[in-house]
């Protein structure tokens, strides 16, 4: 692991995902930019091998015996793509969390050096975890909802409604509220990526076209913290998205609708162990996690009906996805069915592309512009 070190959020989440199914173990870090608290936290873990520094941790694992397989980058943005091309040029199999980068050109790069390497370099995109989730893009994809017309995602959290980063305790406010750390885009990389990659992940469309504006309600902030956007879709479909870490009252509220021509479907992150889908003119039907019947639900799923499954599980299954892709790269043989709905650097890019389209949009005034493929 690079970065996650005492008192970072994401760097736990991280070690109980990896952790959850037996899939991975922790044996090797570079928890921090600075060397005591690097060693520190190392010693906290029990960690066998702790660097000081993740160039050394890349040259000196790439040519162990034992070495890692895979290294986990949970750092600030701005080193996602020094840190993942380092352990590719290992030969090191990378999890990155999102956003990718913090540029597109930064991006299409990593994903050029995977293809090269033949490694696999997934993205942690944590909602694409959730069984029904997945269940949900097995019905889009099987036409169960029909032609799909319109796709509507929202994303709305309350913590950096007030200027949280300034007094300097909250260190998840202070890095991603600076531009220099976390990129160009705030909320619209923070959760903005989120909205976008469910938003695909389950219609299987991505938009052509945009028009977008990003703001930033609280005085002095460098970054936004709300982001509009109205999507166009090829073939004729619409869709809306809106992201903000502002909306006051909000926790998590990470929601997804899908209207096809034959029926639709609802998601809502706070209450993941339900899937809603109402066929046109019919009664709408709750669906439930481990009562459905589909082969990617059942394959995301570790416990009996009623026991709820949440965040940490679908954290865990992109790491057990990752290790099962790991393991067959490994073996020279495919990648398990099961584990292709696995996001990966291509996601990524795609993400930063969105990114890059809503910037430019906003920057015109909200004009619409087309996204470059």
């Amino acid at each position: 692991m690079v970065g996650g070190g005492e008192g970072a959020f994401i760097g736990a989440v991280h070690r109980i995902a990896a952790r959850l199914d037996d899939a991975f173990e922790l044996v090797a870090g570079a928890l921090s930019s600075d060397p005591v608290r690097a060693q520190a936290s190392a010693e906290a873990l029990g960690l066998a091998r702790s660097y000081a520094d993740w160039r050394e941790m890349a040259r000196v694992e790439g040519t162990l015996d034992d070495g890692i397989d895979a290294v986990a980058i949970v750092t600030p943005n701005h080193l996602h793509a020094p840190v993942a091309h380092a352990f590719m040029d290992a030969g090191i199999h990378v999890i990155c969390d999102k956003p990718l980068a913090v540029s597109l050109a930064e991006g299409e790069a990593l994903a050029r050096h995977a293809r090269e390497a033949g490694l696999v370099f997934a993205l942690t995109h944590t909602y694409s975890g959730y069984p029904l989730v997945r269940h949900a893009r097995e019905m889009v994809a099987a036409g169960e909802i029909g032609e799909v017309r319109i796709v509507q995602a929202e994303y709305a959290q309350d913590w950096l409604a007030t200027p949280v980063e300034r007094d300097g305790a909250n260190r998840q406010a202070n890095w991603r509220t600076d531009p220099a750390l976390a990129g160009p885009a705030g909320c619209l990389g923070d959760i903005g990526t989120h909205a976008y990659q469910l938003a695909a992940f389950v219609s299987g469309l991505v938009p052509e076209a945009l028009a977008a504006e990003v703001h930033t309600f609280v005085p002095g902030r460098r970054v936004d913290d709300h982001v509009q956007a109205m999507l166009r879709y090829a073939g004729g479909a619409r869709g809306m998205l809106w992201a903000s870490q502002v909306a006051s009252g909000a926790e998590n509220a990470l929601r997804l609708r899908v209207y096809g021509t034959k029926g639709g479907l609802a998601f809502d992150q706070e209450e993941p162990n339900i899937l809603w889908f109402t066929p046109q003119g019919g009664e709408a039907e709750r669906l439930t996690r481990a009562r459905v019947a589909g082969a990617a639900a059942r394959h995301a799923t570790r416990v009996p009906p009623g026991h709820p499954e949440g965040y940490l599980e679908a954290f865990a299954q992109l790491y057990r996805d990752a290790a099962a892709q790991i393991a067959a790269s490994e073996a020279g043989v495919p990648a398990p069915p099961e584990s292709r709905m696995l996001t990966t650097v291509d996601d990524g890019v795609e993400g930063l592309r969105f990114i890059a389209a809503v910037l430019a949009s906003s920057a015109a005034g909200g004009a619409w512009q087309r996204i470059a493929r």
